[in-house]
């Protein structure tokens, strides 16, 4: 060796001069030699460690790697020490070592003891390519965010893609300033989501931190995440030039390409070289796209209802090769509109592109069947059917009547259709539909059919009847039509407020109708995911629904007005009651009816001080509404929202119409309107008691609210109504204290932590077991009362169910549940043997616990415990739901709605021990989860946690269980067994997150 590398094992060993040894480190970045010399005393020791290993023993270092700055004021360790303590923390994985891990080792130290002789971090770390950038998003971490041309990886041989390699010495260097930032935006561009993530969650609250999460969310696909996250930091900081370019990202993914294109112009304007001039070319290639597939649909709409209305219009072939469904509509009213036998032939070609595109001759028989009409009878009914159309006819009420009477069926049909009256002649409408043996027309009456059921408040059977027409909906040429039962059945959803079935159906049609072209349908598909982001409570998405259907169709006043009415809904949900009155006013400048979302943003409008012309505008809008057809539970509704509007103004008849709609609401209990009604009107009244400082009457109505006996001690209420917080309690002795705020000014979020004021806390340390009562959307959620405190949540049962069995019943365990392999999820450890004998326990394992059968054996049962993955998504269910094992048709959750229409006998103690089964769906009218399902189920307690647990967590759900077999009141159990395991393990935040509900 040169005499520089005679020093590496003093070096190591810790034993030269500060001065030499900084000479040293930057001989050691340059040096080969002095590298191979590292790399030889590291096998040298990874002998070591291995015969130590298998002595038994295991040093001390590789159990616990402390810190530089914890080891400065150590006596210097010897060279092996030393090594071991110049690696970064985040290398040390494991106890023991592997060959692979040596060099990886080595690579680190050089990492650590090096530093770059130019000064500062290469920009190379935040290159995964040369010359291009790979990452479709932007990064925000300035120096990972330097412009390159954006090459995808599907790009031809020619590109390289050949990634550069995780500078592992500059990652340790940024670790050891704390540039956790910097270490996520290197992981970041290269496209390693995980690394990224733990890096971000660990990096200081920041805007470009949050950008950079959204990013992440946007990467695995949860759009509505990243762009509820994009929105709030453009809300901080409108010109964030990453979030703005992401968030252009989200909507064109989203499919809103107008919006895409309106972002991606905010981009162009901050004027950043490279980035403003691609954001440029995007937007105008999105408008573009999207403007060409507009034209081109109007166009053939155009074509299509020439047909009927304008003598020898051109038959529009080709255009009902690309658009089948708009064309098919306008073939109809022409072959109606025909007045002659030649002019109704003319139709056979198009007829039969129509039929070729479906794969039948139903078009073909059509026009043959008409040709052979009498049009000395027909013909003149057909001119008068093309002015009908054409709205020239003078008496068209007379008119449809005259048709009726004609026998000729289908010209009949179309004007019921073409005047919309299908509902006032249903009988003959699915008469004369059903006759042809078009499976068309079949449909349409079917989706009729189901609006009449609707309407007479048997949405059951609308379902039940849109499902099975779905079913039987098949072939392109039927596509439109079947696309139109979807958007029906995802409309029947909403308003069943059952968003997840709803956005099920709403994605399918939204897919269905981009693939086909339908620009109409598609605008009525984003109306409807609209809706249902708004009722999911993804306030960023609904607006971004909305103002994409805005951009499509400008002029439209009706469009408008439903685009601006639902968006002041949607600000007002989102604590901007300016904004909501900003677009309130939007909503009434084309002179439409506000409807029902107008009413309900000037009832709530309300509070912050109505205008002179709300009163006038309300009673239109009520008015209005209630002329139309109305369902009982609408009807109870609408008295709910007069009645918070006149409680601002006249306290006395503002609670005589909440109490009038709560009377109503009670005699629907299974129309949703009606509960919604019921709900909110108790909310209003328990803060109208809260402001006036009545706590008895505060708990009183809380107790009617959930249909719960209140007790007369040690009892919390809680409510949030909106930007109102009221709160009322009985300590120990009876006594009664309270709050009153109205000052929130955002959404109840995951945790209740601080929201009960600390002289109420401090009233209640006296229960040995507080029962809490509480409406959502404070109900379900984790951290209402300290950690010391007993407490539960009490839930109130909406059916009568039949008289407990005695102490008999099984013990049900779920466990070792084999999860359907294409969901990814780790295999879960199954539970030990019992501690304790248990000679009632039936335990399901395996493939054998499957839906079906855990349902069949929890009816008996007089203990549950289910042991398995608990998930959230939209898509499945409203609420969290259980990993189960799949039975023969794929179904492998079991759903709050499951557990609901079971009935538990034996009145069982239910322990979920899964991540998050405690999760509420976000419903502001009552609660929906699992232990609330298994509580109306017969359940007497339900133990559940509202996060994710540790595998461990079977243990303590045990111990529980049995403190509670030993006697203790169960909230007390559960309290006792969360501190005695806080004692031993102080940093675990879960055990606080598993509640109580009984």
């Amino acid at each position: 060796m040169s005499p520089p590398c005679n020093k590496l094992y003093l070096f190591l060993d810790g034993e030269l001069p500060p001065v030499d040894e900084e000479n040293f480190r930057h001989h050691l970045a340059r040096c080969v030699m002095c590298a191979t010399g590292l790399h030889e005393a590291m096998q040298l020791e990874l002998l070591g460690f291995q015969a130590m290993h298998l002595e038994g023993e295991t040093p001390e270092e590789l159990v616990v790697v402390p810190r530089l700055e914890e080891r400065v004021a150590r006596p210097r360790p010897t060279w092996r020490g030393r090594l071991r303590a110049r690696v970064p923390v985040w290398m040390w994985r494991t106890k023991g070592w592997t060959a692979g891990a040596v060099g990886l080792a080595v690579a680190a130290l050089l990492l650590v003891l090096t530093v770059n002789v130019a000064g500062g971090t290469p920009p190379e770390v935040w290159l995964a390519h040369p010359a291009h950038r790979s990452l479709e998003a932007r990064v925000a971490y300035a120096r990972a965010d330097g412009y390159r041309p954006y090459v995808p990886m599907r790009a031809g041989p020619e590109v390289s893609l050949v990634t550069t390699p995780l500078p592992l010495r500059e990652l340790a260097e940024l670790e050891e300033q704390g540039d956790l930032h910097g270490i996520a935006a290197a992981y970041l561009v290269r496209k390693d989501l995980r690394q990224a993530s733990d890096f971000l969650r660990r990096t200081p609250a920041s805007l470009d931190r949050d950008s950079d999460l959204a990013l992440v969310a946007l990467e695995h696909g949860r759009r509505e995440d990243a762009l509820e996250m994009l929105e709030s930091v453009l809300r901080k900081s409108p010109d964030h030039p990453q979030a703005l370019w992401n968030r252009a990202l989200v909507l064109r993914e989203m499919g809103l390409t107008f919006q895409a294109a309106e972002a991606f112009d905010e981009v162009a304007a901050l004027g950043e070289p490279g980035w403003s001039e691609e954001a440029r070319i995007r937007a105008l290639a999105l408008r573009s796209e999207t403007m060409r597939r507009s034209r081109d649909f109007h166009d053939a709409r155009a074509a299509a209802l020439n047909l009927a209305t304008l003598e020898g219009a051109r038959l529009p072939l080709e255009e009902a090769r690309r658009f089948p469904g708009v064309v098919r509509l306008g073939f109809y009213d022409a072959v109606r509109a025909a007045p002659t036998r030649d002019a109704a032939l003319r139709l056979l070609p198009l007829a039969e592109v129509l039929d070729d595109v479906q794969g039948d001759s139903t078009l073909r028989d059509t026009v043959n069947h008409v040709a052979h009409a009498d049009f000395g009878r027909r013909g003149p009914l057909a001119r008068d059917y093309a002015r009908l159309l054409r709205g020239e006819h003078p008496t068209p009420e007379l008119f449809v009547e005259t048709l009726r009477l004609s026998g000729e069926d289908d010209l009949y049909l179309g004007a019921l259709v073409a005047r919309n009256v299908v509902e006032r002649h249903l009988e003959d409408f699915e008469r004369i539909a059903r006759a042809g043996g078009d499976a068309w027309l079949t449909l349409l009456a079917e989706r009729e059919l189901s609006v009449r059921e609707e309407h007479a408040g048997q949405w059951w059977k609308a379902e039940q009847r849109l499902r099975a027409a779905l079913a039987s909906c098949s072939g392109r040429g039927l596509a439109y039509r079947c696309a139109t039962l979807r958007r029906r059945l995802a409309d029947l959803f909403v308003r069943l407020h059952r968003p997840a079935d709803a956005l099920e159906e709403a994605r399918d049609g939204w897919r269905l109708t981009r693939e086909l072209g339908e620009w109409n349908l598609e605008q009525q598909f984003l109306q409807e995911m609209a809706q249902i982001a708004r009722y999911r409570q993804s306030a960023a998405s609904a607006r971004a629904y909305l103002r994409e259907s805005l951009a499509r169709i400008p002029d439209d006043c009706e469009q408008r007005t439903y685009a601006h009415r639902n968006l002041a809904i949607v600000a007002w949900a989102d604590f901007r009651p300016d904004e909501a009155r900003q677009e309130l006013e939007q909503a009434t400048r084309c002179g439409r009816p506000l409807g029902m979302m107008g009413a309900w943003v000037l009832s709530y409008l309300a509070r912050h001080g109505a205008q002179v012309r709300d009163e006038d505008l309300l009673w239109r809008t009520l008015d209005e509404l209630r002329r139309g057809t109305r369902t009982q539970g609408e009807q109870a509704l609408l008295t709910f929202l007069e009645g918070q509007f006149m409680l601002e103004r006249d306290r006395a008849s503002g609670r005589a119409l909440l109490k009038g709609a709560i009377d109503a609401a009670e005699k629907l209990p299974l129309d949703v309107d009606a509960r919604k009604a019921r709900s909110f009107a108790y909310a209003v009244l328990m803060s109208d008691a809260g402001r006036s400082g009545s706590q008895e009457q505060v708990l009183e109505l809380m107790g009617q609210a959930l249909r719960v006996p209140v007790p007369r001690r040690c009892v919390l209420a809680m409510a949030v109504d909106h930007e109102r917080t009221v709160a009322a309690v009985r300590d120990a002795n009876g006594t009664l204290a309270g709050t009153y705020d109205e000052g929130r000014t955002a959404p109840l979020h995951g945790s209740a932590e601080g929201l009960v004021p600390p002289r109420l806390v401090a009233a209640l340390r006296g229960c040995e077991h507080v029962d809490v009562l509480a409406l959502p959307p404070v109900h379900g959620l984790p951290g209402l009362l300290p950690v010391e405190q007993a407490w539960s949540y009490r839930v109130g049962r909406t059916r009568m169910l039949p008289e407990a069995r005695g102490q008999g019943g099984h013990h049900l365990v779920v466990t070792g549940v084999e999860a359907p392999a294409s969901l990814g999820l780790e295999t879960l450890m199954p539970l030990e043997a019992p501690r304790v004998p248990d000679p009632l326990r039936v335990e399901l394992r395996g493939a054998s616990a499957t839906p079906s059968r855990v349902l069949r054996e929890m009816a008996e049962a007089r203990e549950i415990e289910i042991h398995t993955h608990g998930i959230f998504s939209p898509e499945l269910s409203d609420a969290s739901l259980l990993v189960l094992a799949p039975e023969e048709d794929g179904r492998y959750a079991l759903a709050a709605s499951q557990v609901r229409e079971q009935t538990l006998l034996g009145a069982p103690l239910v322990l979920l021990a899964a991540c998050g089964a405690a999760r509420s769906a976000p419903f502001l009218h009552e609660p929906v989860s699992l232990p609330v399902a298994f509580i109306e189920a017969g359940a007497r307690t339900v133990l559940a946690s509202t996060g994710d647990i540790p595998d461990t967590a079977g243990r303590f759900f045990e111990s529980v269980r049995e403190r509670i077999r030993a006697g203790t009141p169960p909230a007390r159990a559960l309290r006792d067994e969360r501190l005695a395991w806080l004692a031993r393990e102080p940093a675990a935040t879960w055990p606080s997150q598993v509640l109580l509900f009984e």
